[in-house]
Protein backbone atom coordinates (compact mmCIF):
# COMPACT_ATOMS: atom_id res chain seq x y z
CA UNK A 1 0.00 0.00 0.00
CA UNK A 2 1.12 3.36 -1.15
CA UNK A 3 0.89 5.66 1.59
CA UNK A 4 -0.33 9.34 1.74
CA UNK A 5 0.24 12.58 3.29
CA UNK A 6 -2.74 13.60 4.90
CA UNK A 7 -2.28 17.38 4.49
CA UNK A 8 -4.72 20.01 3.07
CA UNK A 9 -7.18 20.12 1.17
CA UNK A 10 -20.92 12.82 -12.98
CA UNK A 11 -22.57 12.43 -15.76
CA UNK A 12 -26.14 11.70 -14.18
CA UNK A 13 -26.06 13.08 -10.96
CA UNK A 14 -28.00 16.82 -10.75
CA UNK A 15 -27.66 19.01 -8.51
CA UNK A 16 -31.50 19.90 -7.16
CA UNK A 17 -32.05 23.30 -6.24
CA UNK A 18 -34.19 24.05 -2.93
CA UNK A 19 -37.67 24.23 -2.78
CA UNK A 20 -38.54 27.94 -2.39
CA UNK A 21 -41.22 28.05 0.61
CA UNK A 22 -41.34 31.89 1.50
CA UNK A 23 -45.24 33.50 0.43
CA UNK A 24 -44.43 35.70 -2.57
CA UNK A 25 -46.29 38.53 0.01
CA UNK A 26 -43.13 39.15 1.59
CA UNK A 27 -40.51 39.73 -0.28
CA UNK A 28 -38.73 42.01 2.04
CA UNK A 29 -38.02 39.19 4.92
CA UNK A 30 -34.94 37.51 3.80
CA UNK A 31 -35.34 33.70 5.09
CA UNK A 32 -32.18 31.83 4.95
CA UNK A 33 -32.47 29.21 2.03
CA UNK A 34 -31.94 25.78 2.25
CA UNK A 35 -29.02 23.68 1.29
CA UNK A 36 -28.97 22.17 -2.27
CA UNK A 37 -30.13 18.63 -2.15
CA UNK A 38 -27.79 15.97 -3.59
CA UNK A 39 -29.14 13.51 -5.80
CA UNK A 40 -27.47 10.61 -7.71
CA UNK A 41 -29.38 7.70 -9.41
CA UNK A 42 -28.60 4.33 -8.79
CA UNK A 43 -29.06 2.73 -12.20
CA UNK A 44 -26.96 1.88 -15.20
CA UNK A 45 -24.21 4.62 -14.04
CA UNK A 46 -24.20 2.56 -10.24
CA UNK A 47 -25.16 6.19 -8.65
CA UNK A 48 -25.26 6.32 -4.64
CA UNK A 49 -28.11 8.23 -4.00
CA UNK A 50 -27.55 10.88 -1.44
CA UNK A 51 -30.46 13.25 -0.69
CA UNK A 52 -30.81 15.81 2.28
CA UNK A 53 -27.05 15.82 2.90
CA UNK A 54 -26.22 19.77 3.07
CA UNK A 55 -23.91 21.12 0.76
CA UNK A 56 -20.38 22.30 1.82
CA UNK A 57 -20.17 26.24 0.85
CA UNK A 58 -16.56 25.76 1.10
CA UNK A 59 -15.52 22.88 -0.77
CA UNK A 60 -18.81 21.77 -2.17
CA UNK A 61 -19.50 17.72 -2.63
CA UNK A 62 -17.11 15.20 -2.08
CA UNK A 63 -16.84 13.08 -6.03
CA UNK A 64 -16.13 9.88 -6.25
CA UNK A 65 -16.02 8.34 -9.65
CA UNK A 66 -14.83 5.07 -10.97
CA UNK A 67 -14.80 0.94 -10.29
CA UNK A 68 -18.09 -0.75 -9.96
CA UNK A 69 -16.63 -3.49 -7.04
CA UNK A 70 -14.88 -0.28 -4.95
CA UNK A 71 -18.03 1.43 -5.06
CA UNK A 72 -20.09 -0.94 -2.55
CA UNK A 73 -17.56 0.06 -0.55
CA UNK A 74 -17.45 3.58 -0.82
CA UNK A 75 -20.79 3.69 -1.01
CA UNK A 76 -21.75 2.25 2.52
CA UNK A 77 -19.18 4.53 4.03
CA UNK A 78 -20.51 7.35 2.57
CA UNK A 79 -24.07 6.67 3.90
CA UNK A 80 -22.37 6.64 7.47
CA UNK A 81 -20.25 9.98 6.50
CA UNK A 82 -23.33 11.77 5.08
CA UNK A 83 -24.87 11.01 8.56
CA UNK A 84 -22.47 11.63 10.52
CA UNK A 85 -20.93 14.84 9.19
CA UNK A 86 -23.21 16.37 7.40
CA UNK A 87 -21.18 16.00 4.16
CA UNK A 88 -22.47 15.35 0.38
CA UNK A 89 -20.72 12.68 -1.30
CA UNK A 90 -21.75 11.80 -5.13
CA UNK A 91 -20.40 8.22 -6.28
CA UNK A 92 -20.55 7.37 -10.01
CA UNK A 93 -18.87 4.22 -11.13
CA UNK A 94 -19.19 6.08 -15.22
CA UNK A 95 -15.95 4.10 -16.54
CA UNK A 96 -14.96 1.74 -14.30
CA UNK A 97 -11.47 2.11 -13.05
CA UNK A 98 -10.04 4.22 -15.67
CA UNK A 99 -12.74 6.58 -15.88
CA UNK A 100 -11.82 6.61 -11.94
CA UNK A 101 -8.02 7.17 -12.72
CA UNK A 102 -8.97 9.49 -15.36
CA UNK A 103 -11.17 11.55 -13.32
CA UNK A 104 -9.11 12.04 -10.17
CA UNK A 105 -6.40 12.69 -12.85
CA UNK A 106 -8.17 15.79 -14.50
CA UNK A 107 -9.64 16.71 -11.58
CA UNK A 108 -13.49 16.01 -12.10
CA UNK A 109 -13.15 13.75 -8.71
CA UNK A 110 -11.14 13.95 -5.32
CA UNK A 111 -11.39 10.09 -5.41
CA UNK A 112 -10.94 7.67 -7.98
CA UNK A 113 -11.67 4.43 -6.87
CA UNK A 114 -10.00 1.82 -9.06
CA UNK A 115 -9.59 -1.99 -9.17
CA UNK A 116 -6.07 -2.03 -11.04
CA UNK A 117 -2.75 -0.12 -10.33
CA UNK A 118 -2.10 3.05 -11.59
CA UNK A 119 0.22 2.38 -14.55
CA UNK A 120 2.62 3.71 -17.36
CA UNK A 121 -0.09 3.99 -19.47
CA UNK A 122 -2.05 6.53 -16.66
CA UNK A 123 1.48 8.54 -15.95
CA UNK A 124 1.65 8.93 -19.86
CA UNK A 125 -1.95 10.33 -20.73
CA UNK A 126 -1.77 12.53 -17.47
CA UNK A 127 1.66 13.76 -16.73
CA UNK A 128 1.17 16.88 -14.57
CA UNK A 129 -0.90 14.81 -12.26
CA UNK A 130 0.23 13.45 -8.98
CA UNK A 131 -1.36 10.43 -8.93
CA UNK A 132 -1.24 8.24 -6.15
CA UNK A 133 -2.89 4.43 -4.81
CA UNK A 134 -4.42 4.45 -1.52
CA UNK A 135 -5.25 0.14 -0.75
CA UNK A 136 -8.23 0.04 1.03
CA UNK A 137 -8.52 -3.70 0.71
CA UNK A 138 -7.77 -6.88 -1.63
CA UNK A 139 -10.34 -8.69 -4.23
CA UNK A 140 -10.51 -11.59 -6.12
CA UNK A 141 -11.33 -12.09 -9.60
CA UNK A 142 -13.65 -14.82 -10.34
CA UNK A 143 -14.13 -16.82 -13.05
CA UNK A 144 -17.55 -17.53 -13.31
CA UNK A 145 -20.32 -20.29 -14.97
CA UNK A 146 -24.43 -20.19 -15.30
CA UNK A 147 -25.75 -23.25 -13.54
CA UNK A 148 -26.01 -25.90 -16.16
CA UNK A 149 -22.17 -25.56 -16.52
CA UNK A 150 -21.34 -26.05 -12.96
CA UNK A 151 -24.67 -28.60 -12.77
CA UNK A 152 -22.47 -30.26 -15.83
CA UNK A 153 -19.56 -30.63 -13.53
CA UNK A 154 -17.44 -28.24 -14.16
CA UNK A 155 -15.61 -26.61 -11.36
CA UNK A 156 -12.07 -25.58 -12.28
CA UNK A 157 -10.14 -24.37 -15.02
CA UNK A 158 -6.25 -24.03 -15.95
CA UNK A 159 -5.06 -21.35 -17.38
CA UNK A 160 -4.09 -22.88 -20.93
CA UNK A 161 -7.66 -23.46 -20.98
CA UNK A 162 -8.86 -20.25 -20.38
CA UNK A 163 -6.67 -18.51 -23.07
CA UNK A 164 -7.69 -21.56 -25.52
CA UNK A 165 -11.29 -20.18 -24.65
CA UNK A 166 -10.49 -16.01 -25.04
CA UNK A 167 -8.69 -17.04 -28.26
CA UNK A 168 -11.68 -18.85 -29.96
CA UNK A 169 -9.85 -22.31 -29.49
CA UNK A 170 -12.56 -24.36 -27.98
CA UNK A 171 -16.45 -23.43 -28.36
CA UNK A 172 -17.85 -26.33 -26.55
CA UNK A 173 -17.85 -27.42 -22.94
CA UNK A 174 -17.37 -30.86 -23.67
CA UNK A 175 -13.99 -30.23 -24.03
CA UNK A 176 -13.25 -28.96 -20.55
CA UNK A 177 -15.24 -31.81 -19.31
CA UNK A 178 -18.43 -30.77 -19.11
CA UNK A 179 -21.93 -30.88 -20.30
CA UNK A 180 -22.02 -30.90 -24.44
CA UNK A 181 -23.15 -27.05 -24.54
CA UNK A 182 -21.83 -24.21 -26.72
CA UNK A 183 -19.45 -22.17 -24.31
CA UNK A 184 -20.46 -18.43 -24.52
CA UNK A 185 -17.77 -15.73 -23.41
CA UNK A 186 -18.67 -12.60 -22.48
CA UNK A 187 -15.57 -10.46 -22.09
CA UNK A 188 -15.31 -6.96 -19.99
CA UNK A 189 -15.80 -3.81 -21.73
CA UNK A 190 -12.63 -1.74 -22.22
CA UNK A 191 -11.39 0.59 -19.14
CA UNK A 192 -12.72 -2.49 -16.69
CA UNK A 193 -10.32 -3.09 -13.68
CA UNK A 194 -11.54 -6.94 -13.84
CA UNK A 195 -10.10 -6.88 -17.34
CA UNK A 196 -6.46 -5.87 -16.81
CA UNK A 197 -6.37 -8.75 -14.72
CA UNK A 198 -7.73 -11.45 -16.52
CA UNK A 199 -5.38 -10.44 -19.92
CA UNK A 200 -2.36 -10.00 -17.01
CA UNK A 201 -2.77 -14.10 -15.68
CA UNK A 202 -3.03 -15.07 -19.69
CA UNK A 203 -0.67 -12.90 -21.13
CA UNK A 204 1.40 -11.27 -18.43
CA UNK A 205 0.40 -7.74 -19.69
CA UNK A 206 -2.65 -6.88 -20.69
CA UNK A 207 -0.91 -4.96 -23.65
CA UNK A 208 -0.05 -8.70 -24.99
CA UNK A 209 -3.84 -9.45 -24.92
CA UNK A 210 -4.84 -10.49 -28.54
CA UNK A 211 -7.87 -8.12 -29.89
CA UNK A 212 -10.47 -10.99 -30.32
CA UNK A 213 -14.27 -9.93 -30.55
CA UNK A 214 -16.23 -11.42 -27.78
CA UNK A 215 -19.99 -9.96 -26.48
CA UNK A 216 -19.04 -6.99 -23.98
CA UNK A 217 -20.38 -7.19 -20.35
CA UNK A 218 -19.69 -3.54 -17.63
CA UNK A 219 -20.47 -3.79 -14.25
CA UNK A 220 -20.15 -6.50 -12.09
CA UNK A 221 -24.42 -6.72 -12.05
CA UNK A 222 -24.29 -6.99 -15.60
CA UNK A 223 -21.68 -10.10 -15.51
CA UNK A 224 -24.21 -11.72 -13.04
CA UNK A 225 -27.22 -10.95 -15.35
CA UNK A 226 -25.37 -12.17 -18.31
CA UNK A 227 -24.13 -15.22 -17.16
CA UNK A 228 -27.15 -16.18 -14.88
CA UNK A 229 -29.67 -16.02 -18.10
CA UNK A 230 -27.27 -17.25 -20.97
CA UNK A 231 -26.95 -21.46 -21.64
CA UNK A 232 -23.05 -21.99 -21.35
CA UNK A 233 -22.21 -19.38 -20.49
CA UNK A 234 -18.32 -17.94 -18.82
CA UNK A 235 -16.91 -14.27 -17.81
CA UNK A 236 -14.87 -12.98 -14.92
CA UNK A 237 -16.38 -11.04 -12.22
CA UNK A 238 -15.27 -9.37 -8.39
CA UNK A 239 -15.78 -12.75 -6.76
CA UNK A 240 -18.73 -11.51 -4.41
CA UNK A 241 -20.55 -11.04 -6.96
CA UNK A 242 -20.75 -14.93 -7.74
CA UNK A 243 -23.59 -15.21 -5.55
CA UNK A 244 -23.61 -19.40 -5.85
CA UNK A 245 -27.73 -19.49 -7.08
CA UNK A 246 -27.58 -17.11 -10.64
CA UNK A 247 -23.60 -17.72 -10.81
CA UNK A 248 -21.07 -19.94 -9.79
CA UNK A 249 -17.18 -19.39 -8.96
CA UNK A 250 -14.67 -21.83 -10.82
CA UNK A 251 -11.35 -22.63 -8.81
CA UNK A 252 -8.15 -22.40 -10.87
CA UNK A 253 -5.83 -25.73 -11.83
CA UNK A 254 -2.25 -25.07 -11.18
CA UNK A 255 0.48 -26.78 -13.17
CA UNK A 256 0.69 -29.33 -10.16
CA UNK A 257 -2.48 -30.36 -10.47
CA UNK A 258 -3.59 -28.66 -7.17
CA UNK A 259 -6.63 -26.18 -7.05
CA UNK A 260 -7.11 -22.85 -5.48
CA UNK A 261 -10.37 -21.32 -4.58
CA UNK A 262 -11.05 -17.27 -4.82
CA UNK A 263 -10.92 -17.09 -1.04
CA UNK A 264 -10.32 -14.21 1.06
CA UNK A 265 -7.60 -16.44 2.74
CA UNK A 266 -6.27 -17.64 -0.92
CA UNK A 267 -5.92 -13.57 -1.60
CA UNK A 268 -4.48 -12.49 1.15
CA UNK A 269 -1.70 -15.13 1.26
CA UNK A 270 -0.90 -14.82 -2.59
CA UNK A 271 -2.21 -17.98 -3.53
CA UNK A 272 -5.03 -17.06 -5.85
CA UNK A 273 -3.07 -15.72 -9.24
CA UNK A 274 -6.18 -13.15 -10.17
CA UNK A 275 -6.10 -11.05 -6.95
CA UNK A 276 -5.99 -7.89 -6.93
CA UNK A 277 -5.78 -4.53 -4.49
CA UNK A 278 -8.85 -2.01 -4.87
CA UNK A 279 -7.74 1.21 -4.27
CA UNK A 280 -8.58 5.08 -3.55
CA UNK A 281 -7.04 7.38 -6.31
CA UNK A 282 -6.05 11.22 -5.20
CA UNK A 283 -4.31 13.66 -7.38
CA UNK A 284 -1.82 14.99 -5.12
CA UNK A 285 -2.99 15.68 -0.95
CA UNK A 286 -6.55 14.51 -0.65
CA UNK A 287 -9.20 17.59 0.20
CA UNK A 288 -10.40 17.47 3.89
CA UNK A 289 -13.16 15.75 3.08
CA UNK A 290 -11.53 13.16 0.86
CA UNK A 291 -8.91 12.49 3.78
CA UNK A 292 -12.17 11.47 5.90
CA UNK A 293 -13.25 9.07 3.05
CA UNK A 294 -9.67 8.14 3.72
CA UNK A 295 -9.18 7.22 7.12
CA UNK A 296 -12.70 6.05 7.39
CA UNK A 297 -12.37 3.25 5.49
CA UNK A 298 -8.66 2.44 6.62
CA UNK A 299 -10.11 2.64 10.20
CA UNK A 300 -12.12 -0.21 12.16
CA UNK A 301 -15.38 0.41 10.73
CA UNK A 302 -14.55 0.72 7.39
CA UNK A 303 -12.60 -2.41 7.37
CA UNK A 304 -15.83 -4.40 8.71
CA UNK A 305 -17.72 -2.68 5.43
CA UNK A 306 -14.44 -4.02 3.46
CA UNK A 307 -14.90 -7.35 4.62
CA UNK A 308 -18.78 -7.60 4.95
CA UNK A 309 -18.63 -6.96 1.23
CA UNK A 310 -16.71 -10.21 0.85
CA UNK A 311 -13.13 -8.37 0.16
CA UNK A 312 -9.65 -8.86 2.02
CA UNK A 313 -9.87 -5.38 4.82
CA UNK A 314 -6.23 -3.49 3.78
CA UNK A 315 -4.61 -4.16 6.72
CA UNK A 316 -4.97 -7.89 6.05
CA UNK A 317 -4.66 -7.95 2.43
CA UNK A 318 -0.70 -7.57 2.87
CA UNK A 319 -0.11 -10.55 4.97
CA UNK A 320 -1.03 -13.66 5.59
CA UNK A 321 0.19 -13.67 8.71
CA UNK A 322 -2.30 -10.79 9.88
CA UNK A 323 -5.23 -12.35 8.41
CA UNK A 324 -7.81 -12.23 10.51
CA UNK A 325 -9.44 -15.34 11.41
CA UNK A 326 -13.06 -14.36 9.52
CA UNK A 327 -11.18 -13.40 6.76
CA UNK A 328 -10.74 -17.00 5.85
CA UNK A 329 -14.10 -17.39 4.56
CA UNK A 330 -14.89 -17.46 0.84
CA UNK A 331 -15.04 -14.19 -0.93
CA UNK A 332 -18.02 -16.24 -2.56
CA UNK A 333 -19.82 -15.37 0.62
CA UNK A 334 -19.94 -11.31 0.08
CA UNK A 335 -23.12 -10.87 -1.26
CA UNK A 336 -25.46 -13.65 -1.03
Amino acid sequence: MRNYRPLRPSSLTRMIPPSRTAPPSRPNRRRPSAAPLVLGVLGVGGLLILAGAAESKAEGPLRVTGSTTVNVVVAEAAEVLRERHGIAILVDTTGGSTGGVTSAADGRADLGMSSRSIDDRDRARHPEADLREIAIGADAVAMVVSRDVWEGGVRALTADQLRAIYEGRVRNWSRLGGPDLRLVFFNKEPGRGTWEVFADFLYDQADKAPAIAHPEVGANEEVRSKVGGTRGALSFVSAPWADGERVFALSLRREDGSVVAPTAAAVADHRYPLGRPLFLITNGDPSPQARLMIDFLLGQEGRAIVRRHGFVPAATATSSATADKADNASVTAGRR
